[in-house]
């Protein structure tokens, strides 16, 4: 499709005017002169309105698994709206997309988990898992089990309750939260909180602390713990070996549902279905948004175990939860062709058998640089930890916070995009991805990063007073 001739400096204007961006420093994009636009992409690249091609390492926003410009999901959007537009799943009704996309899922997610409940995006989908985990207990004649045990610097989205179950202490203070009933436990970050602790002893300690936070608030009191596979908006964050089987084993051991964040992580991020199998463990509810529909509609689901669906249907009670948009059938039909092009090109295997590895390999070029605290990646989600001196995890500031915009930046400039997390850059790239185009993030990422070194230097010899 050619490129439709925007107005660019109007659409700048009218985005200050009108737009208020997504988790954004409005006085920041005002000073800007607007945002950058975005106009068109094509496989794993996007195009802005000032004519630049930049390789989007991140997927949009962790999403676009099987990469930009795919016509057959713009066909099947077509065909489903000139069939039917729109339905609701209210009313004892359903719509075909709804039904079968619901079938495929539980296909994928195997075991116990052959139920769906749908919802328009992650945070949604966060809000569903923490009401219909405390129903369940009430069913279940536990009424007192409604606190969720999550972990510090994890997202679960935006809503009042989706902020509230992550542990981002900035987004807090917008809305008063968290919630009440929610408890947060030390999250498996070991280069930034264990960096010379064993790995298998840092995973056991930090699990062991969500065992304690049971034991301090009652296990009778707890409903769920939640956490993503990988930390992904807290900074790409891998959790060392042993750690989810020990969640696991806490959970049985209790009694608590265990709930795993799929958001990301779903659709052959880490080169399984989904993360939790990479991992050999079994969740009772399964979040899962984004790569369901590579981001072409909004849609997002909810696994649910035939346990917790068993007692509702014991209850023969209306679970008085959901959305307009729960199970929309344009985006559910769009979210069906996506999974066949995903089986079709064996998008899943190509990221454990070869790109997957390839991106590992590529990142450990840049552990030489002075810059470079640790590279890190599963599947292809990666990171690269930026630190003041080599051999540590030491910041430039004395504190996290300051080096990933700035890499970012950079990176941006240099036709890239990542996500600048604290003091690491983050990638999520497309599972189209090609070896040359892995190559090409690589190098840009390392010439980024001699470009700000004396930028970052200064940061640090202004927090030591001056001296180098």
């Amino acid at each position: 499709m050619p490129a439709r001739n925007y107005d660019i400096p109007e659409l700048r204007r009218l985005d200050v005017a009108h737009h208020l961006p997504a988790q954004a420093n409005y006085a920041e994009i005002q000073a800007l002169g607007g945002s950058r636009i975005i106009t068109r992409a094509e496989g794993s690249t996007i195009y802005d309105g000032d004519g630049n091609a930049i390789l989007d390492g991140m997927a949009g926003l962790w999403c676009v698994n099987v990469g930009y410009g795919r016509d057959e999901l713009v066909r099947t959007a077509a065909e489903q709206m000139q069939e039917l537009p729109f339905y609701n799943t209210f009313f004892k009704t359903a719509t075909p997309p709804t039904v079968m996309l619901a079938a495929k899922l539980a296909e994928k997610l195997g075991g116990k988990l052959q139920h769906v409940f749908f919802n328009a995006s992650g945070s949604e989908a966060n809000d569903t898992v923490m009401r219909l985990a405390r129903y369940y207990w009430m069913l279940k004649g536990e009424p007192k089990r409604t606190i969720f045990i999550s972990r510090r610097n994890a997202y679960h989205g935006s809503t009042m309750a989706g902020a509230s179950l992550g542990g981002m202490a900035h987004m807090h203070p917008i809305g008063g939260l968290p919630i009440p009933g929610i408890e947060h436990v030390a999250q498996p970050y070991k280069f930034g909180e264990g960096f010379h602790e064993d790995e298998e002893a840092f995973g056991a300690r930090v699990a062991q602390e969500i065992e304690d936070r049971i034991i301090k608030v009652g296990a009778e009191n707890v409903a769920a713990f939640i956490g993503e596979v990988v930390q992904g908006a807290g900074g790409v964050i891998i959790p060392p070996k042993g750690y989810w089987k020990r969640v696991e084993a806490i959970c049985k051991k209790y009694g608590i549902l265990l709930v795993v964040d799929e958001v990301i992580t779903g659709f052959g991020r880490l080169g399984e279905w989904f993360g939790f199998q990479h991992f050999g463990i079994t969740p009772d509810l399964v979040p899962m948004a984004k790569g369901l529909s590579s981001g072409y509609l909004p849609i997002s689901a909810v696994g649910v175990s035939s346990d917790i669906v068993q007692t509702l249907r014991d209850a023969n009670g209306e679970f008085a939860h959901g959305y307009t948009y729960s199970g929309h059938p344009v985006a559910a039909a769009v979210a069906l062709k996506n999974i066949e092009i995903i089986e079709r090109e064996g998008l899943v295997e190509r990221v454990k058998n070869d790109v997957g590895p390839y991106f590992a390999a590529a990142l450990k070029r840049l552990e030489s640089d002075p810059l470079v605290g640790e590279v890190r990646s599963l599947g292809l989600i990666g990171a690269v930890e930026i630190v003041a001196k080599k051999g540590t995890n030491e910041r430039f500031t004395g504190k996290e916070g300051k080096a990933g915009p700035i890499v970012r930046d950079a990176c941006i400039k240099n036709g890239l995009m990542v996500r600048g997390i604290r003091d690491s850059i983050v990638m999520c790239p497309p599972l189209i991805i090609t070896h040359a185009e892995i190559d090409r993030m690589i190098d840009i990422i390392g010439r980024s990063l001699r470009e700000v070194e004396p930028t970052l230097r200064a940061l640090r010899a202004e927090d030591q007073g001056g001296l180098a």
